[in-house]
């Protein structure tokens, strides 16, 4: 077998196993959230806390894509924030017909104890995986962080060549 067709099953296998995995973790990380009520926020109010806490001022087109929900959906959810205290809505100086919507301390604390209780939880579960294999997953993870990070490419880059050349 040639360099580029291993490399290419390889790929392959690893793309499966992802497909496989993160929506196991997901599962995971949503029954947790349920079950506690963390912060009184549903798994979509926290994904919203998250996006707004790590990218800022952002509109609520932005969020309703980064969430999967239409606009008028998306619209109601953060409303019912505002009203709580979570988020507030700015009129965007720069221009008077976007508004602007921002985590506010309360909504910060929520989330950070959202996330907080369920990253417990998740320290639970990985407690019977081995010291090495914890470096493993650590090591693997890290690499694949610039691959899905918001605005990556792709078709990054690795060495000069494409990831999968």
């Amino acid at each position: 077998m040639s360099g580029r067709s291993e490399r290419k099953g390889e790929l392959d296998e690893l793309a499966g196993s992802l497909l496989e995995v993160v929506p196991l973790v997901m599962r995971s990380i949503r029954a947790e959230m349920r079950a506690n009520h963390h912060a009184g926020l549903t798994v979509p109010q926290f994904r919203v806390l998250n996006f707004v806490h790590v990218r800022g001022r952002t509109s609520l087109s932005d969020i309703a894509e980064h969430v999967g929900l239409s606009l008028a959906s998306m619209s109601k959810m953060v409303e019912g924030m505002v009203v709580r205290g979570l988020m507030d809505r700015e009129i965007d100086s720069s221009n008077r017909r976007r508004v602007a919507i921002t985590i506010t301390e309360r909504g910060r604390e929520a989330w950070n104890a959202a996330r907080t209780t369920t990253r417990e939880s998740i320290v639970r579960r990985l407690r019977g995986v081995e010291a090495v294999s914890r470096g493993e997953l650590l090591r693997g993870l890290g690499a694949l962080r610039p691959f899905f990070s918001e605005g990556s490419d792709p078709s990054a880059r690795v060495g000069g060549r494409n990831a999968d050349s």
